[in-house]
């Protein structure tokens, strides 16, 4: 057995509202320091050796993953005018593909399946990629005049991006613009990109130094980026920016978001040198998304829809004029504005989509997501008072399930496009006549070998939390197992973010293997509404760990996992819920995996110079202004709460942890998880603890898909291992 490495104690003491907190790893956070990378590598080498015996489990796990997949493969093409847009992949290849061919008559079905005659590579990330041990995309976006192709592409893991533009004569173009000597290369961009209706001006966001996109800026195609204009820069640190165009491309809109404010202003997409004008003006605590209803044949202004939880706590959609510029100085146009769909008891409306005959509703309800059509009356009018009435859902196949809206990049459709999946049936792109109903399932994803959904059974069931509240479990494993069995529980619990139930290739091995899995839908996600999110957010984050803790107890007494062989996972903010779980209840898992864990969150949020943390004040509270928040987050910290005993003076162990950090991560810096392990090795020298860092990589792992089928190979191998369902050879 190898000896871990141990890092460096450095006493340090932290002040804050008069409590003091020592932090010998402190240092850990000075990526300069000729200490940090070699401990990094230590733990890499550490790991790499003490799980070195599942060498053979985890290229086991790799090849069943991998034969399940078709690798050479393509999505299901999206028409937008001429052409038909999709990617494909390659047997053996990281990256995506990005093409187009033309396409037929307006009734004509998509081409699926392979690439046909005509295609034209407009974009290949593998050829981009190479020399690159990280590669990753942010944004590629078609012009209007489908001449042009936009495109950002970061090297690092930082999400800082190139912006670079590709001319689409018919041969593609990726390797005329990617050697770093052409002038018109845009740097450090984030995500969000917008073209003007003529395709000569193009709208970009920046970062300010704590990477918060805060800058809005339009390049005129063609020119030195030295020359761009600053449109628009939004000062208050809480808000981040984004942009886009409306479907129907009348607008470019510029979105101002904080976790509970939302401002957005408009440019004539025509006018791209316009001053943007705010639709509705921020009111603290009122959020707001917007789209845009253009009126048939042209025939005047149209209409913003506005998706609002303004008197509404689940949200409600409202409608008004686009006549921006007519409004006189000082005024909202706010009693202009009617209500078409109002709150309804129990049901979460999460986005409104305009279409030139339709309005589609994303809604959630019990945990479930519905995909709402409201066909619009004569003439596209959406004041109609019958709008609701005659409105109709997506069907679903099975419980619990997903249902969400598609790529639908074209306003003027007779046919909608949806996806649906659940956690036993794979993920089906669907075509649904708007006239009829009737369903043309264009594509289900593939899943090679002998698969077979019928041999899987999925189902909902319900935790009681300690203050009585009903926590959903999706739940799937495979028929013919011995109950109860070996489970793995999933978290996530916060943003408002839904894990809803899903279809997963790489998850079948750990099901073939009689394991359960399940996913915790706690407080702190939009699983049942606003509510929902608010009872697990604040004041209130405790309900998140307590609701997961409840989870596994519930799994236990109903007999579906076996006391002593429970794991639990969770990523970024996921990866706080396992860590504060860990300290919690360290004798209820037998094995955690914590991936790009946010769990220095007080030191985090007391320090408003890094990256996200003044935006993220709203999410979890502000601890530097706040004490009564600094006491509450220090009450649930995973790096402030590691303990060496428990309550009655035993020596501690926590369960088997593997944790993962990326060097470059922006999001959760890997100091978070290399500190929390420093730590815990100090005070529980007998836990199994494995920390593994990705140097040349970011907030989401190892960026080629084969990369990453490994990283989860080896996280099956791990927690395969820690449950004891590791077969001796």
């Amino acid at each position: 057995m190898a000896t871990p490495p141990l890092a460096e104690e450095r006493p340090r003491t932290l002040v804050s509202h008069g409590d003091q907190r020592s932090d010998p790893w402190f240092w850990l956070r000075v990526r300069e320091d000729p200490a940090v990378l070699p401990y990094l590598e230590a733990e890499n080498a550490y790991t790499e050796e003490e799980l070195a015996p599942l060498g053979g489990l985890c290229t086991t796990l790799f090849e069943e993953m991998k034969a399940r997949i078709l690798e050479t493969d393509m999505s299901v093409p999206s028409r937008r005018g001429p052409w038909w847009y999709y990617g494909r992949t390659e047997e053996g290849k990281n990256y995506a593909i990005h093409c187009r061919r033309p396409a037929g008559p307006a009734d004509e079905l998509p081409p699926v399946g392979e690439a046909g005659v005509g295609e034209v590579i407009m974009l290949d990330e593998n050829a981009l990629a190479e020399g690159h041990d990280y590669f990753a995309v942010g944004t590629a976006v078609v012009s209007p005049d489908h001449a042009w192709l936009a495109y950002a592409t970061d090297t690092e893991g930082a999400e800082h991006y190139q912006l670079r533009f590709c001319a689409l004569d018919g041969r593609g173009g990726s390797d005329k613009v990617d050697d770093g000597t052409a002038p018109e290369v845009v740097a450090d961009v984030g995500y969000g990109l917008a073209w003007s209706s003529d395709a000569t001006v193009v709208f970009y966001v920046r970062f300010d130094d704590a990477q918060r996109p805060h800058q809005l800026w339009r390049h005129q195609l063609g020119t030195d980026p030295a020359q761009d204009v600053l449109v628009l820069e939004e000062t208050d640190r809480r808000f981040s920016l984004g942009t886009g165009r409306t479907r129907d491309g009348a607008f470019v809109l510029v979105g101002l978001h904080s976790t509970n404010t939302t401002e957005w202003l408009a440019i004539p997409a025509d006018e791209p040198t316009t001053e943007p004008r705010v639709i509705m003006p921020r009111r603290e605590g009122i959020e707001y998304a917007v789209d845009h209803l253009s009126r048939a044949g042209d025939a005047g202004p149209g209409w913003f829809l506005i998706l609002t939880n303004d008197e509404a706590q689940d949200f409600r959609v409202l409608a008004g004029p686009d006549d921006l510029a007519d409004r006189k100085d000082g005024t909202d146009g706010k009693d202009t504005w009617r209500e078409i769909v109002p709150l309804r008891s129990g049901v979460r409306i999460e986005d409104v989509d305009a279409f030139a005959t339709v309005i589609v509703l994303s809604e959630r309800a019990e945990a479930e997501t519905v995909v709402r059509v409201l066909p619009l009356g004569a003439g596209g009018d959406p004041l109609d008072r019958d709008l609701l009435a005659r409105s109709w859902v997506v069907p679903s196949t099975e419980r619990p399930s997903s249902v969400w809206l598609g790529a639908n990049p074209e306003p003027d459709i007779t046919t909608l496009r949806v996806g649906r999946t659940s956690m036993v049936s794979p993920s089906s792109v669907l075509q649904i006549d708007l006239a009829s109903r009737g369903e043309i399932v264009l594509k289900t994803e593939p899943v090679l070998g002998d698969f077979d959904s019928a041999n899987y059974t999925t189902f909902l069931t319900w935790a009681e939390a300690g203050d009585g509240a009903r926590v959903p479990v999706s739940v799937v494993h495979r028929k013919g197992i011995s109950l109860p069995a070996p489970c793995l529980l999933y978290g996530y619990g916060a943003y408002e973010i839904s894990i809803d139930p899903s279809f997963s290739h790489h998850r079948l091995s750990l099901l073939d293997r009689g394991l359960v899995y399940a996913v915790a839908h706690v407080r702190g996600g939009g699983e049942l509404g606003r509510a929902w999110y608010d009872g697990g957010r604040m004041e209130h984050k405790a309900n998140t760990f307590s609701d997961f803790i409840a989870c596994a107890h519930h799994l236990i007494d109903e007999d579906m996992a076996s006391a002593g062989a429970l794991a639990g996972r969770g990523a970024s903010a996921g990866g706080l819920l396992i860590g504060a779980v860990a300290n919690t209840a360290p004798d209820l898992f037998a094995a955690l995996v914590a991936q790009v864990p946010f769990v220095d969150c007080v030191s985090t949020m007391l320090d408003a110079e890094l990256p996200l943390t003044v935006g993220e004040w709203e999410e979890w509270g502000n601890p530097l202004a706040d004490e009564s928040a600094y006491r509450r987050m220090l009450s649930y910290s995973p790096y402030d709460n590691v303990a060496g005993h428990n309550a009655d003076g035993s020596v501690r162990t926590y369960p088997d942890l593997l944790v993962t950090a990326g060097l470059n991560d922006p999001r959760v810096s890997y100091w978070e998880p290399a500190k929390w392990v420093a730590k815990l090795r100090h005070l529980s020298p007998t836990t199994r603890v494995f920390l593994r860092t990705e140097l040349g990589a970011g907030h989401g792992g190892p960026s080629g898909r084969y990369d990453s089928w490994k990283e989860e190979a080896l996280v099956q191998a791990f927690l395969l291992d820690a449950l004891g369902m590791v077969r001796a050879h």
